[in-house]
């Protein structure tokens, strides 16, 4: 008789719950209402993403009745912790756009793309970008938004310090960086490593020295040879000369931006989006491949956000819907163009490069096939990431030690990746 109640009651909850929620896939009160939470790009409120996701969401609702999507919008600052603090009180978006899905991947938190999207949606992404995105061997990342970085340098200020040609090696940039500062320029080579973005120019800086984070089996391999000859160069030939202006741990990246749209900046390490921030203060600039101890670098850094799905919702099938929108071709090459970002997808990718309105993202978009990406795959990688940010400006100063520090890290890498394991 107990179990006949407990059964009467199951069932009558049961009704109760999908009247009240209407959790169907019919239109008006039957709706499913997908929310995602993402990331800001827009420099300013006109051009926010709010914007953008408010016009996509129209348009897919318009093709799709039953299916709504609620977005909310987070600057940088917040939008990580404000994912990590809803799925932590048990209340995960359908989907979320921000910088990593490794943990909630290793947590078996997320779908896997390939239960999503159709195989032609998956297929699209750029292989180098859909490997960065998998944990495991398994794709949960999708890419959404993607860089790469390139040498740029004020065309005037060469000609007025009798620069010809672009820098194209470490020794180069000295040289070159030692006329600028005779000529007056307040920083001849910008070098941010503040604790804004200290990780990104850390990794280009090892790339072009021959090193990375890791290896070719994703071991961290922080206090490499390579990676230590890259900041010792950097502590004695560069900031120990005068030649970056300022102190680099005090410099953030936001700002040698914008001392470079201002005339103030040499040369430095950029994104494509420096190039519309530039541009618009009248600067004639040029950019090339990051220079390398001899001669190009082995490879350019690769950036990209991400975008993943969480299970607890349970709509997989309608997230899977707008996912397929979302990445049309039309819609990734509008965000991109908008945002001074590369397309995530081959045919968004090609798009662009056949379109002279984009000739000059060419150069950043053609280094993307082979473009070396942080080791977002791993669990360790945030807080890696944020003890580069802590320690490795103050390394490259005058009292600092380049190898102690990145043995300092090393040692906090081995032993994360040990507790992972």
């Amino acid at each position: 008789m107990q179990r006949r109640y407990l059964s009467l009651a199951a069932a009558i909850a049961t009704t109760m719950t999908v009247t009240l929620t209407g959790c169907g896939s019919g239109p008006g009160s039957d709706d499913v209402t997908l929310k995602l939470i993402a990331a800001d790009y827009g420099d300013s409120r006109p051009n926010g993403s709010q914007n953008y996701w408010d016009e996509l969401a129209r348009a897919f609702e318009e093709k799709n009745p039953g299916i709504k999507v609620d977005v909310e919008v987070y600057s940088w600052t917040d939008v990580d912790k404000k994912v990590e603090e809803l799925v932590k009180d048990g209340h995960a978006p359908d989907l979320a756009q921000i910088g990593a899905y490794a943990d909630y991947a290793a947590k078996g938190q997320l779908y896997s793309v390939d239960k999503l999207v159709t195989v032609s949606t998956q297929a699209n992404f750029t292989p180098s970008l859909a490997e960065a995105g998998e944990y495991k061997r398994i794709q949960y990342g999708m890419p959404f938004g993607a860089s790469t970085r390139r040498l740029f340098y004020n065309k005037k200020l060469f000609s007025q310090a009798g620069i010809t040609s672009p820098p194209t090696s470490w020794d180069d940039i000295a040289h070159d960086a030692q006329l600028l500062k005779a000529r007056g320029v307040k920083m001849p080579f910008a070098l941010p490593l503040g604790p804004e973005e200290t990780q990104a120019e850390t990794m280009q800086w090892m790339l072009s020295g021959g090193g990375g984070y890791t290896d070719s089996i994703g071991k961290y391999t922080i206090d490499s040879p390579e990676n230590v000859k890259a900041f010792k160069w950097l502590k004695e030939d560069l900031v120990g000369k005068g030649l970056t202006g300022v102190d680099p741990a005090k410099l953030n990246r936001e700002d040698a931006f914008e001392g470079f749209a201002d005339g103030d900046v040499g040369m430095l390490n950029g994104h494509p989006a420096l190039m519309k921030q530039a541009a618009a203060k009248g600067i004639d600039y040029g950019t090339v491949e990051l220079p390398g101890a001899h001669g190009k670098a082995k490879a350019t850094m690769g950036v990209a956000d991400w975008m993943m799905a969480f299970k607890q919702g349970g709509h997989r099938a309608e997230v899977g819907k707008f996912l397929d929108f979302v990445y049309s071709k039309k819609n990734v090459e509008k965000f991109s163009g908008e945002y001074g970002l590369l397309p995530v997808t081959t045919p968004a990718s090609q798009a662009m490069l056949a379109d002279d309105k984009y000739a000059k993202f060419h150069g950043f978009l053609n280094q993307l096939a082979n473009a070396e990406f942080y080791p977002a795959n791993k669990t360790s990688w945030p807080l890696i990431s944020k003890t580069v940010k802590a320690k490795m400006g103050a390394a490259v100063g005058p009292r600092g030690n380049p190898s102690g520090v990145l043995t300092d890290i090393q040692n906090t890498a081995d032993t994360a990746d040990s507790a992972a394991e």
